[in-house]
C-alpha cells in the first residue's frame, strides 16, 4: 500500500483532518484573495488612474496607484520610442499586480516564512514573450541579484518566476472562472452557507453574556459574566486586574448548566460621559422569593473603571414565579428611554392566569418595558414617557410598550446605514420558542407578538389563536427545532471594516450552536436567510484569524466603532471559565486603509493590565506541495493519493499539527474556580409549593445515605408494572429527573437497558408513551449514544437541566433478554 494511504487512512475519520485535506490536495483552485498586507482586498475610496484595472476591487489605494505610476516612469525615462511602445504594457502590467486581489499569491507572500518576490509570478507563455521582447527592463523592475543572474537565460528566467500553484500565476488567473466569479463577496459553499472568520478578543471567561461600551470615546469594552462580576477591556485588548463591577454577594444563580438566573444585562447611560450612569439587569432572592431587579449604578469619581458600589440604586424589581424565562436584556435605544424586556415567569406554556402573564397587560413579566430615567436624582426614579402606548388604558401597566413575548434573549437598536441611515432606530429582538419554533421579532410600539396564542408563526394555545381580538404582528423570520432550540438575538452590521456585511442581521443558537443572518429583500419587503459557517480551507489563512468557537452562542455584541462580536462557551455553566469573545471578520473584503480609523481618548489606569493571550494556535503549514504531473493525487479519494518522497515529511508535519489542534478542540482543562455568587438549584415550579428551606434541608440529610450515583436509571409508568419498560428516568446532579425523546433511539435505549441488565433494548418509545413524569424536572435532552457507554450522561447531550421540551415528549424504553417484543 502507498505511503499515504496508510498515513491518511488512520485519520481519514477526523473531520478536522479531512476538512484540511480536502482544501490542501482535493481542490485544484481555492479561492483566497489576499494582499501583500496579508489582509483582503477593498474598493479603493478614490479612483485609480494607473493601475485602473483594479480600480472596482484590489489591494491599492490611490496613494500606492501615485506611487507605482512614479516608478512606471522613472523606468521608462530609459527607453527611446520604440522600447517605450514594446515594453510599456509589460511594464505597466508587472507593476500593478501589486493591486491584484491576488498579489500575495502573485508574490508568493502567503507564506510569512519566505522572502517576497519582487516581480509577480508569470505563466510561462506570458513570461517567454516578456523576455524576448523587454528583457531589459528586468534589471529596472527588481533589484534581486537571482533574477539578474537568470535574466541572460530564458528557461532559467522563467521557471525562476514559476510559481508552485500555476493557477495563480499572470494572467491565466484573469480569466479563471474559479477565481474570478464573485470576487469580493461573501464567499458560500455550494449550499450556499455564507463564510466569515473569527478573531478572538478575550477568553477564560464564566459564561460572558453581555459586551457593551461607554460610548465616552475612549473605546474600552465592557464584559459581564453571568456570576456578577463585569471586567474592563481597553482598545488593545489588554484587560484590568481589578474588575468594573462586582456584585457577586447579591446574584442569584448556580454552576447548574443552563440556570437562566444571574448577571443578565448591562447598558450605559446615553449621556454616560456627563453623569457616569449604568444600568444593570440581575436576579436576586429575597427571602423566599425570586425578583429580577433593574439598578442604576454611578461609576467612580476617583476611578474611571470602577464602579461606585455604593450608589446602587433599585429603579425596578419584579417577582419571578419559577426559576426560568428570566429576560434579561436592558438598553437605550435612540429616543433616550430605557428599554427593559422581561420573560413570561417561566415554566412552560405561559400557564399564569386565564390568557398567560403575556397576554395580561397589567403584569411587567412577558413585556417590553420602556421608561424615562433621566433627571431622576430628585423625585422619582423612573417616569413614564407620555406616548407610552397603555398609559391611559385602564387595568393596564404604563410601562408596557409591546407585549406577547415569551422570553427575549437578547436585543438590538439597528444603527441605520452609514451612509443613507436607512432602518436607524429599528429594535431587533430574539424571542426563544416553546416545543417547536424561534423567532426574529421587529418590536414597535403597542403591538403584540403573539405569545401564548402563538409560538412563531404556528398556534399554540389554539383557543387564543382564534381569538379575533388577538391582532398580533407576526415575526419576520422563525425557524423550527430541527435547526435549533434556543435563539440568541444579533445585531445588524453598521461597521466600517467590512462593508459586504452592511445591512446583515446576524444571530445564532444558543443549542445547536448555529451562526445564522437574515438581509431585507428591499423589492419583496422579505427577510432572506442564509446560514454562516467558518471559512473552509484558506478562507481563513490570514494572520490571527480563527475558522471554530465555542457552541453555545450566549450573546452577540457591538462595539463603540460599530464591529459585530459574539460571545460563546464550552460549558454553559455560570462558573466554567470556558467562556471566549470572538470578533467577525469577512476574509472576501475589507474596507480601504485609514478609512476606518480613529484615535481613542486616553484612559487613565490605576489597576494592574493583564495582557490577551489567545488560546495556543500552531499554524498550518499554507502550501501545497509542489507535485510534479506524475505524482498528481487522484482526485476522488485522498487514500487513493500518490505522494512524492520529498512530500512525505510535509504530509506528516501536517498530520501532527491537526491531531494536536483536533485534541486541542476537544480537551479543555478548567482551572478550579471560587465565587461568592448565591447558588441555589433553579427550580421550576411555581413559589407556593416550595417547601421551607430548614425542613427541605433535614430531610436531604436524613436521605443522605442512600443517595443513588450520577447516572443511575429507573422505569416508571408502565400500568401493568413490568419491569422492562417504562418511562426513564435518571438520578443526575443531586435528583430524579426525565429525558426528552428528541434524538431518542434504540442505541439510546440501549444503554439504559444495559444498565438495568437486559441484553437488549427492543424499543425506543416516544411521546410519553408510559406517561408524562410531571413531578419531576426534565433533565436530559438531545441525547445522542454510541451505544456502548456505560450511562446516559456519558452520551452526546445538552447539558444536565437544559432542555426545551416538555414532558408530552417523555422518553422511555422496552428491553428484553430475547430479541422480540412481549407485548
Amino acid at each position: 500500500m502507498l505511503y499515504c494511504c496508510d498515513l491518511l487512512g488512520s485519520v481519514w475519520h477526523s473531520p478536522i483532518i479531512r476538512l484540511y485535506l480536502l482544501a490542501f490536495f482535493i481542490a485544484p483552485v481555492f479561492l483566497h484573495p489576499q494582499c501583500l498586507d496579508f489582509k483582503p482586498p477593498f474598493k479603493p475610496q478614490d479612483d485609480l488612474q494607473f493601475c485602473a484595472m483594479y480600480r472596482n476591487f484590489g489591494c491599492c489605494d490611490s496613494a500606492k496607484d501615485k506611487e507605482l505610476m512614479a516608478k512606471f516612469y522613472k523606468i521608462m525615462d530609459n527607453f527611446d520610442y520604440y522600447g517605450y511602445a514594446s515594453c510599456a504594457g509589460y511594464v505597466q502590467d508587472l507593476l500593478c499586480q501589486e493591486c491584484s486581489p491576488y498579489a500575495a499569491h502573485l508574490f508568493d507572500a502567503e507564506d510569512p516564512n519566505t522572502p517576497i518576490r519582487t516581480l509577480p509570478g508569470l505563466c510561462p507563455d506570458y513570461c517567454s514573450q516578456f523576455w524576448l521582447k523587454c528583457r531589459s527592463t528586468i534589471t529596472l523592475l527588481s533589484d534581486d541579484p537571482q533574477l539578474a543572474e537568470a535574466e541572460p537565460d530564458q528557461d532559467r528566467f522563467c521557471q525562476h518566476l514559476e510559481l508552485e500553484d500555476p493557477d495563480y500565476c499572470y494572467p491565466h488567473l484573469l480569466s479563471n472562472e474559479q477565481l474570478t466569479q464573485n470576487l469580493g463577496r461573501v464567499r458560500a459553499d455550494p449550499e450556499g452557507c455564507l463564510q466569515l472568520c473569527l478573531e478572538e478578543i478575550a477568553n477564560g471567561l464564566r459564561n460572558p453574556l453581555s459586551m457593551v461600551y461607554a460610548n465616552d470615546g475612549t473605546h474600552r469594552f465592557f464584559i459581564a459574566e453571568q456570576v456578577g462580576l463585569v471586567w474592563t477591556y481597553l482598545p488593545d485588548r489588554s484587560k484590568l486586574e481589578k474588575p468594573f463591577l462586582n456584585i457577586t454577594k447579591a446574584v442569584l444563580t448556580s454552576p447548574w448548566e443552563g440556570d437562566e438566573r444571574g448577571f443578565l444585562g448591562m447598558t450605559f447611560h446615553p449621556n454616560y460621559k456627563y453623569n457616569r450612569k449604568l444600568y444593570v439587569y440581575y436576579s436576586v432572592e429575597i427571602g423566599f422569593d425570586e425578583r429580577i431587579r433593574i439598578s442604576e449604578f454611578r461609576v467612580s469619581p476617583s476611578d474611571m473603571n470602577v464602579v461606585d458600589h455604593g450608589s446602587e440604586r433599585i429603579i425596578l424589581e419584579v417577582d419571578e414565579p419559577a426559576s426560568n424565562h428570566n429576560g434579561g436584556m436592558v438598553m437605550f435605544a435612540d429616543d433616550g428611554y430605557l428599554y427593559i424586556f422581561t420573560g413570561d415567569g417561566g415554566m412552560a406554556g405561559d400557564p399564569f392566569g386565564k390568557y398567560g402573564n403575556s397576554q395580561n397587560k397589567s403584569a411587567l413579566l412577558g413585556k417590553v418595558l420602556r421608561i424615562d430615567v433621566d433627571d431622576n436624582d430628585r423625585g422619582p426614579l423612573y417616569r413614564i414617557p407620555s406616548d407610552n402606548p397603555f398609559v391611559h388604558e385602564r387595568g393596564a401597566r404604563p410601562e408596557v410598550y409591546a407585549y406577547g413575548v415569551r422570553n427575549m434573549w437578547r436585543c438590538s437598536v439597528d444603527r441605520g446605514d452609514p451612509l443613507t441611515k436607512e432602518g436607524k432606530g429599528r429594535i431587533f429582538c430574539g424571542d426563544v420558542g416553546q416545543n417547536k419554533f424561534e423567532e426574529i421579532d421587529i418590536i414597535e410600539k403597542g403591538r403584540n407578538y403573539g405569545w401564548r396564542a402563538k409560538e412563531g408563526f404556528s398556534c399554540y394555545d389554539k383557543k387564543l389563536c382564534t381569538n379575533s381580538s388577538l391582532d398580533d404582528v407576526l415575526p419576520i423570520y422563525a425557524y423550527p427545532h430541527k435547526m435549533g432550540k434556543s435563539v440568541t438575538g444579533g445585531y445588524v452590521y453598521r461597521g466600517c471594516e467590512y462593508p459586504n456585511l452592511n445591512g446583515m442581521y446576524i444571530f445564532g443558537d444558543f443549542m445547536s450552536g448555529r451562526m445564522m443572518s437574515l438581509q431585507e429583500n428591499k423589492n419583496t419587503g422579505q427577510w432572506d436567510y442564509h446560514e454562516i459557517c467558518m471559512g473552509m480551507g484558506l478562507t481563513c489563512a490570514f494572520p490571527g484569524l480563527i475558522n471554530n468557537y465555542y457552541q453555545y452562542i450566549i450573546s452577540f455584541a457591538e462595539d463603540e466603532a460599530g464591529e459585530l462580536y459574539f460571545m460563546s462557551t464550552g460549558v454553559p455553566s455560570a462558573t466554567s471559565p470556558t467562556g471566549v469573545v470572538y470578533k467577525l471578520v469577512d476574509p472576501s473584503r475589507r474596507a480601504p486603509p485609514r478609512q476606518c480609523h480613529y484615535d481613542p481618548l486616553p484612559v487613565r489606569v490605576k489597576s494592574k493590565l493583564i495582557k490577551f493571550k489567545p488560546k495556543e494556535r500552531v499554524e498550518l503549514p499554507t502550501k501545497r506541495p509542489n507535485l510534479s504531473p506524475q505524482e498528481e493525487p487522484v482526485r476522488s479519494h485522498p487514500t487513493e493519493s500518490a505522494v512524492s518522497e520529498s512530500d512525505k515529511d510535509w504530509l506528516q508535519e501536517l498530520m501532527d499539527i491537526l491531531k494536536e489542534q483536533e485534541a486541542a478542540a476537544v480537551t479543555t482543562t478548567l482551572p478550579p474556580t471560587t465565587t461568592t455568587t448565591t447558588t441555589k438549584p433553579p427550580r421550576h415550579t411555581r413559589r407556593k409549593n416550595r417547601r421551607k428551606k430548614g425542613k427541605h434541608r433535614l430531610e436531604s440529610e436524613s436521605a443522605s445515605a442512600a443517595v443513588p450515583q450520577n447516572g443511575v436509571v429507573r422505569l416508571a409508568g408502565d400500568e401493568q408494572g413490568r419491569d422492562d419498560r417504562g418511562r426513564v428516568e435518571i438520578f443526575a446532579n443531586g435528583e430524579w429527573g426525565t429525558v426528552c425523546d428528541d434524538l431518542w433511539n434504540t442505541k439510546n435505549a440501549a444503554v439504559v437497558c444495559r444498565q438495568l441488565g437486559f441484553r437488549f433494548a427492543l424499543k425506543a418509545s416516544k411521546h410519553s408513551e408510559f406517561g408524562e413524569g410531571k413531578s419531576l424536572r426534565i433533565l436530559l435532552d438531545d441525547v445522542q449514544c454510541e451505544g456502548t457507554e456505560e450511562s446516559l450522561l456519558g452520551c452526546q447531550h445538552t447539558g444536565v437541566g437544559m432542555h426545551n421540551c416538555a414532558h408530552y415528549e417523555d422518553a422511555g424504553v422496552i428491553c428484553g433478554n430475547s430479541d422480540y417484543v412481549d407485548a
